[in-house]
């Protein structure tokens, strides 16, 4: 007996099928997969990110999408959602199904998806040429990753675990951590 073989797209197939979907679905080599829904928090920060981008981008070339706009990572063959993102092509800027210049891109973790996130993820996101800077936010820990690129095409880590402003070097602006997780409770660590 021969196991039946699952259909795979191509990106004009999933593309199409995508524009009548109420679900996202992230494309990789083929395959689709659903995205879950987003728990509070993870809304919330997403918003924060998204607001502090857009009030301090505001008359500048590059502009802030949140996660309903997909990403082309053409050299993965994958199509993603990131939670927030900033091109500064203008040739994104008139894109109406995927951007695909972006150069800064951010997660916030949720538990379902955090090790795709640090891990495949991160390394389709790396193929992009535009990109200057990935961030992973944690509201577990409160603290914010920052991925830069370097001159040798090197990713070196910036932890803001103590920072007060988070820096977003690509985007040359600061917002204040206590803005990223603003209406985020966090509970208490006692000391008892």
């Amino acid at each position: 007996m021969q196991q039946a073989e699952q259909p795979i797209f191509d990106t004009d197939a999933y593309l199409l099928c995508e524009e009548g979907q109420e679900e996202k679905y992230e494309y990789i080599a083929g395959e689709v997969f659903a995205m879950g829904e987003a728990r509070r928090e993870h809304v919330v920060v997403s918003g924060n990110v998204f607001a502090a981008f857009k009030q301090r981008l505001k008359g500048k070339p590059c502009q802030a999408y949140i996660a309903d706009m997909k990403l082309r990572v053409e050299r993965a063959d994958a199509f993603f959602y990131p939670d927030v993102m900033v091109p500064c092509h203008e040739e994104d800027h008139k894109a109406e199904q995927f951007l695909s210049h972006p150069i800064l891109i951010v997660e916030v973790l949720s538990e379902s998806t955090e090790a795709f996130d640090r891990g495949g993820k991160f390394a389709a996101y790396r193929l992009l040429a535009s990109l200057q800077e990935y961030v992973i936010v944690d509201i577990k820990t409160k603290r914010l990753e920052f991925y830069r690129r370097t001159p040798d095409n090197d990713w070196l880590l910036h932890d803001s675990v103590r920072d007060e402003f988070c820096e977003f070097k690509s985007l040359d602006l600061s917002v204040p951590l206590t803005g990223i997780f603003e209406n985020v409770e966090f509970e208490e660590v006692g000391t008892a």
